[in-house]
């Protein structure tokens, strides 16, 4: 059974940097993409960025592009998205998420979602 834990979330002054982790387990991820959504107070869940576990290529939202770095280190099975320059529109609660297949914008390709984690931004 796929498990997705994140952790690393908190409060930080706009400007600043913060890096959330996905502890992945229950089965190898070859194969799988993993993907980071996040969704804000009253707002849908959106996309943030996305990389395929075998191979590390990535996507990412116009909207964090530039800031946003999303990596992973198979030995430890965890996936990061480190998060520079933060605004306070990036305040939301940051989820992992994984999928068998390509890389995928859409929140309902991915079968398999961690808790969240709440990132503040304040102003």
């Amino acid at each position: 059974q796929v498990q997705l834990v994140e952790s690393g979330g908190g409060l930080v002054q706009a400007g600043g940097s913060m890096r959330v982790s996905c502890a992945a387990s229950g089965r190898t991820f070859s194969g799988y993409a993993m993907g980071w959504f996040r969704q804000a107070p009253g707002k849908e869940r959106e996309f943030v960025a996305a990389i395929m576990w075998s191979g590390g290529v990535t996507n990412y939202a116009d909207a964090v592009k530039g800031r946003f770095t999303i990596s992973r280190d198979t030995a430890k099975n965890t996936v990061y998205l480190q998060m520079n320059t933060l605004k306070p529109e990036d305040t939301a609660v940051y989820y992992c998420a994984a999928r068998l297949g390509t890389r995928s914008t859409s929140r309902y390709d991915y079968a398999y979602w961690g808790q969240g984690t709440q990132v503040t931004v304040s102003s």
